[in-house]
């Protein structure tokens, strides 16, 4: 495997693409508009400015990595000889089957399709493909270049081949890969789903404070960051979205989003990117 492209530059794309090029790879980060894409390689390149200044990254390794990651508009671009492609696009299926059935057009045959989906159905993504025994699940975690684990997702019809070269991608990214059958919400997102949505019942029926909310989770059960501040990182229209699939899906009321999450949505308290979510965010 030499040739990986990546579709979407935005925070899970441009995050995979670096750990990539890091790791030596040939990268192809591909976005709809340019300012996207350059606004993507921009991130990166500061990034890797800060790992070598804080002594994370070597001077060499930097060098790799930015010799090593282009950026287009073009899908095709991505697609073009390459050995690896995951999509890093907005959770909609529709989105996701479509964009595959462009790439099963034009990427070579052995090319592994990847997606990056946090919740969806590997499955269902795969279906209107000839060759759905290609297709995997690559779930990363944000930040990508600091967060070790890599969920990979295993269809029904995923070839065993697809899953050994993907399981020793992820080694040579230095990942901890956790292999995890395609049933909804996976292992991490129906875990950590579940858990913010409590917490978020917890705020509207002024139990406690947001802050004392997962300073409790961090503190009492050593959480890197609490459920609610994560909600906030991944956005809360994003966990919204997942927590209505996973009530449809499973029929658990943990998953039912609260009404508090609904209504910070619908006035444009999306978290971290909007500026506003549980925390202020610097915009």
């Amino acid at each position: 495997m030499q040739r990986i492209g990546i579709i979407g530059a935005g925070t899970m794309g441009h995050g995979i693409a670096q750990v990539a090029a890091m790791a030596g790879f040939q990268v192809t980060m591909v976005d709809r508009e340019q300012a996207f894409v350059d606004q993507g390689i921009q991130k990166v390149t500061a990034n890797l400015e800060k790992g070598v200044a804080r002594g994370k990254v070597t001077e060499e390794v930097r060098e790799t990595a930015l010799k090593g990651l282009a950026g287009s508009t073009q899908v095709s671009s991505a697609a073009d000889g390459a050995d690896l492609i995951i999509e890093a696009i907005p959770e909609r299926l529709d989105l996701k089957t479509a964009l595959f059935q462009q790439l099963e057009g034009i990427a070579p045959s052995h090319c592994i399709f990847a997606t990056n989906t946090s919740s969806l159905s590997v499955a269902s993504i795969a279906k209107t493909l000839q060759d759905p025994g290609r297709v995997i699940g690559t779930h990363f975690f944000n930040p990508v270049h600091i967060m070790k684990l890599l969920e990979v997702i295993v269809a029904e019809d995923t070839r065993s081949e697809v899953v050994e070269s993907i399981q020793e991608f992820g080694a040579r990214l230095g990942k901890e890969v956790i292999l995890v059958k395609d049933f909804p919400g996976f292992a991490t997102s129906r875990l950590g789903v579940a858990l913010g949505m409590e917490a978020i019942r917890m705020v509207e029926q002024g139990v406690a404070s947001p802050e004392d909310i997962d300073k409790a989770m961090v503190l009492g059960y050593r959480h890197p960051v609490g459920p609610l501040k994560l909600t906030d990182m991944v956005g809360l229209d994003v966990r919204l979205h997942i927590g209505e699939y996973l009530h449809a899906e499973l029929g658990n009321p943990a998953f039912q989003p609260p009404e508090l999450m609904r209504k910070m949505v619908n006035d444009g308290k999306l978290g971290r990117k909007s500026g506003q979510g549980f925390y202020t965010w610097p915009t």
